[in-house]
């Protein structure tokens, strides 16, 4: 009536791989980490002690958990111990959570881009990627961090400068109340130290031992022992805050304190639905044929400063740089531009007015330069009225990274009788033109790579690659948080998450390609 049921028989094969599949996903990540060089892991393995789990094996273990929507440490351990796939590939060896976060996030820190490189060469040997046409975007990820204990660099900045204002008339309120007393220990006037530009907490701490050698002297002065109280207790502490505000804060407008190297972010998974700020990472990939190529984690929001950073990194990991690399408008700036040409890189990189210029109301817009007319010979521009507009000057200017931009300022001689004035500018007298004739020249070679057939099929490519990539991390493998906090930390995690795509993407192919070849 019932099939033999008994839980002390022994059955056979014991070994675990005839459980899993021939083309499973577990297989392809197991072949891949398979023919890494041990040799690259051995910086992360100084030796003595007891022996260590072997590093292939743990990185397999990551590898698959990140394919499995498996993040924390604890469930990996889990894993390990319950799930015949993690078994096998494990060894039937059990890392507990800690072994398995330590490898992570501490033993790989230096070594981990090499295993992506390594993987990556893999999949350019089996002819998955050709390292040619690069597609870079980028996407917020939310940090481990409480999303309310911000810093915010402005109000750090007004703080600090109230703060330096309360210690100034400090100062001269003591110097007024000792001006005719005989100064001891006497080195620099306090007046004077109160007025400095920049009061620093140093200059504070110097400041306030000479009022405690004065207080020594004059140990019933109650006014200065209620101002050297002040000092020590509410205001040098809470200068030496601001200072360590500043610090972390460098050239960002804010960070969390819970995650310092986070930067809020307005993002689109807002739970307030508000277009609440929340603390998070710029996450940057290169992709081709939907593979991750390059990765790279930045602290800014907005992508345009993004692009030099992350292709150096990628540089530096492969060694040369792809032949094209193909962007959204969101990179479009000079700075981009003039950093590709210099490289000799071929880029298919719209400007942010690009699909505006194309519209009925910008081309009748007589106040945009697109519609006026460039005289060479003369070095004027032409106004839909006629008028000349001559060179008047030029001027210079340093974005925050440092590169030079130059203007140059071209000016009508009379609008006061122009019928279209009030549609060309709204400036009081003549109009005045300040543009950069080089971003105006990749302007127009951006036009024509887009209007040819090659450039606009990779513009169009670019909208399913990276983008891809994204839906698949964050919408069907359901990491829209970083587990890990600090920069160095994440972008691990970025790593692995990179390395788990790449070959959950190999998997796919190589099931198609079986599909196809058994019909």
């Amino acid at each position: 009536m019932y099939i033999q049921y008994t839980m002390d028989q022994l059955c056979l094969p014991m070994d675990l791989e005839e459980d899993i599949p021939p083309n499973h996903l577990v297989r392809v990540v197991n072949v891949a980490v398979n023919q890494l060089d041990d040799a690259i892991f051995d910086a992360a393995y100084p030796g003595g002690g007891r022996d260590s789990y072997h590093p292939k094996m743990l990185t397999k273990v990551l590898i698959y958990a990140y394919t499995q929507h498996i993040y924390s440490s604890r469930q990996i351990a889990k894993a390990v111990r319950e799930n015949i796939m993690f078994m096998w590939i494990a060894g039937r060896q059990r890392p507990d959570f800690r072994t398995i976060n330590r490898f992570r996030s501490e033993r790989m820190k230096d070594i981990l881009e090499s295993v992506f490189t390594a993987v990556l060469q893999f999949l350019a040997d089996e002819k998955y990627v050709k390292l040619e046409h690069y597609f870079v975007d980028g996407t917020k990820i939310e940090a481990n961090a409480n999303r309310y204990t911000f810093v915010w660099g402005k109000a750090v900045v007004k703080h600090k400068m109230r703060l330096q204002e309360k210690v100034k008339t400090l100062f001269a309120s003591i110097e007024e109340a000792e001006k005719d007393e005989d100064r001891l220990h006497h080195s620099k006037d306090l007046n004077e130290l109160g007025e400095e530009a920049e009061l620093t907490s140093e200059k504070l701490e110097t400041a306030v031992k000479q009022l405690e050698e004065k207080l020594q002297a004059k140990p019933k002065d109650k006014p200065l022992k209620k101002a050297v109280r002040q000092i020590r207790k509410d205001l040098l502490p809470r200068l030496q805050k601001y200072e360590r505000y500043e610090d972390v804060l460098g050239d960002r407008n804010s960070f969390s304190k819970t995650d310092p190297d986070a930067t809020f972010m307005r993002m689109k998974e807002d739970h307030m639905r508000n277009g609440q700020l929340k603390p998070g990472y710029n996450v940057q990939i290169g992709t081709e044929n939907q593979f991750i190529v390059g990765y790279s984690l930045h602290q800014r929001p907005t992508d345009t400063r993004c692009l030099k950073p992350h292709l150096e990194k990628v540089k530096a990991n492969l060694g040369k740089l792809p032949s094209t690399v193909i962007a959204d408008a969101g990179y479009g700036g000079e700075e981009n531009y003039a950093y590709l040409e210099e490289e000799k890189i071929e880029a298919i990189v719209k400007y942010g007015t690009y699909h505006k210029e194309k519209s009925k109301k910008w081309k009748e817009d007589i106040s945009k330069i697109d519609n006026w007319t460039y005289v060479e010979e003369t070095d004027a521009w032409i106004c839909p009225n006629g008028q000349e507009l001559f060179f008047h000057r030029e001027s210079k200017g340093k974005t925050d990274s440092g590169y030079e931009v130059v203007h140059r300022h071209y000016r009508s001689q009379s609008c006061l009788d122009c019928p279209l004035k009030s549609s060309c500018t709204k400036a009081a007298g003549n109009r005045e033109l300040r543009i950069s004739m080089k971003y105006l020249r990749y302007k127009k070679q951006m036009r024509d790579k887009l209007s040819s057939e090659e450039g606009y099929a990779l513009a169009v490519r670019r909208m399913i690659e990276p983008e891809s990539v994204f839906g698949q991390m964050k919408n069907n493998r359901g990491f829209r948080r970083f587990l890990l906090r600090g920069l160095t930390k994440v972008s691990l995690e970025v790593g692995w998450l990179s390395l788990a795509h790449n070959l959950m993407k190999k998997a796919k192919i190589d099931q198609k390609r079986q599909m196809v070849g058994q019909e």
